[in-house]
């Protein structure tokens, strides 16, 4: 027997005598029981196993699950996926092989999570999150998480914060909480997808997708309550005017009815509104998505119409004078990429204007430099932080703390490709974001993230915070 091999047999031999005398000292009914937790608590937590598995997402394509083992058990994970990827964002592993799956495989990634991942990763505390998540960084050495994947590597990041919490005894989002730095807790505005459009929707409606934001609800629950109740009055309104084949869904769970233009869709939802009777408690957002759409300098507000005639093509200042009528017309309050990616000129224009929340997603990608950029030029004012844009929690943490510092609201999105994994959901309230965008109120994998606030917001009691009226000062 080694020096090593003696000190631990004798430690463990102490840990055991120390369980059994207070479990004599606690005089309890069940002392294999009490033994047993005692020793668990007196052995320092520790990762033990990553085991990683190809699932399908909400769209039928595979994404990563990983199953994260410590002391405390088994937490898994799984990561969401976007329907397109922008140059500047962390890069989803394919296996490229279009006999399987159509090339969209994750085989490669899933390979990198058993057999590099995990040899880096046991043995380490799964309360050092950012520690965790900086191993698997320097053993990526690439910029865009391009070697193992950032489809790995965040869905190993996801499991190992829940164990941490875990380890830590505490829910995930107060988990989160402690990471972050942050003590004020709070339930985000969810921003209910009602109309989709652009390329995730089988209609003519240019814009991406046409929301709701709850902002009089009182609390959460009065929230989703308000969403689900629109959401169905939506259906009727459709129903009645497009028929049945008009209450056809998105990628989302955003209805799809065969419109045109944008204002066609508002009408429809402003309808929808009127019915609930909240009329004074909601308000609209829109995601027009418009890097989809924009060819060199001028946007083609009819590139999805098969009989377009090419003379709808608007300039940068004539989206502005767009935007600015709708939000005179509709209470819009917020508009996510109203402009392209690289367009920033009018991007600035528009957003010093103050009309309403000017959202970055394509223009930002959840990318550090380029949020930078976006607070010192003042292009936007409110950052879309999609996890896997940037490929662990530890950065997702530092750049909504770079969205805060600069005084921006932050919504925390899902993606179009979603799992069941609620994991967001504990973010948004752990980070007190403003908003979270999780799609329409219906369908398991958007209705997860939802349903997991409202547990959450049960949790906290007395000392839930719902956003709601303050939700551009978070």
């Amino acid at each position: 027997m080694s020096v090593q091999e003696y000190l631990d047999k004798h430690a463990l031999s102490r840990k055991i005598e120390d369980a059994v005398n207070a479990a004599v000292r606690a005089k309890t009914p069940d002392p294999v029981l009490f033994i047993s937790n005692h020793m668990k608590k007196s052995v320092p937590s520790m990762i033990t196993k990553v085991k990683a598995r190809q699932i399908l997402d909400s769209r039928g394509i595979p994404t990563v699950e990983v199953d994260l083992y410590t002391n405390k058990g088994m937490f898994r994970a799984s990561a969401p996926s976007g329907a397109s990827s922008g140059m500047y964002e962390a890069i989803e592993l394919r296996d490229g092989d279009k006999g399987t799956y159509l090339g969209n495989g994750v085989s490669r990634a899933v390979r990198n999570v058993n057999e590099k991942i995990s040899e880096a990763l046991i043995g380490m505390d799964p309360t050092l999150q950012s520690q965790i998540d900086q191993a698997m960084i320097d053993l990526d050495r690439t910029e865009k998480k391009s070697e193992l994947g950032a489809n790995a590597i965040l869905a190993v990041s996801m499991a190992a914060c829940k164990a941490g919490a875990a380890e830590k005894e505490v829910p995930l989002y107060k988990h989160i909480a402690v990471l972050s730095g942050n003590t004020n807790l709070s339930l985000p505005i969810p921003a209910f997808t009602l109309i989709s459009g652009g390329k995730y929707a089988a209609n003519f409606l240019p814009v991406k997708q046409i929301m709701i934001l709850p902002i009089g609800a009182r609390q959460f629950e009065e929230a989703l309550q308000m969403g689900s109740e629109t959401y169905h009055h939506l259906k009727a309104v459709i129903s009645k005017k497009y028929g049945t084949d008009g209450c056809s869904v998105g990628e989302d769970g955003g209805f799809a009815p065969s419109i045109t233009s944008i204002r066609e869709g508002l009408d429809l939802v402003k309808e929808a509104i009127g019915r609930t009777g909240y009329s004074e408690k909601l308000k609209i957002a829109i995601d027009v998505d418009a890097t989809e759409f924009c060819i060199g300098t001028k946007y083609d507000l009819d590139f999805k119409s098969p009989n377009k005639s090419d003379q709808n093509f608007k300039s940068g200042e004539d989206m502005i004078n767009i935007y600015k009528e709708l939000c005179s017309d509709y209470p819009i309050v917020s508009i996510e990429d109203p402009f392209d990616k690289e367009d920033w000129e009018h991007a600035k224009h528009f957003s010093n204007l103050g009309i309403c929340q000017v959202v970055g997603d394509d223009l930002l990608m959840s990318n550090t430099k380029r949020i930078e950029r976006a607070v010192e030029e003042s292009a936007c004012n409110a950052l879309l932080l999609k996890v896997n844009q940037i490929g662990t929690v530890t950065e997702a943490i530092e750049n909504v703390k770079l969205a805060k510092d600069a005084h921006w609201g932050v919504v925390i999105s899902q993606r179009s490709g979603e799992t069941e994994d609620a994991f967001i959901a504990d973010l948004c309230v752990g980070l007190a974001v403003s908003q979270i965008k999780a799609g329409a109120p219906c369908r398991g994998e958007r209705l997860a993230k939802y349903n997991q606030l409202l547990r959450i917001e049960e949790d906290l009691g007395d000392q839930a915070v719902y956003v709601g009226d303050d939700w551009r000062l978070s």
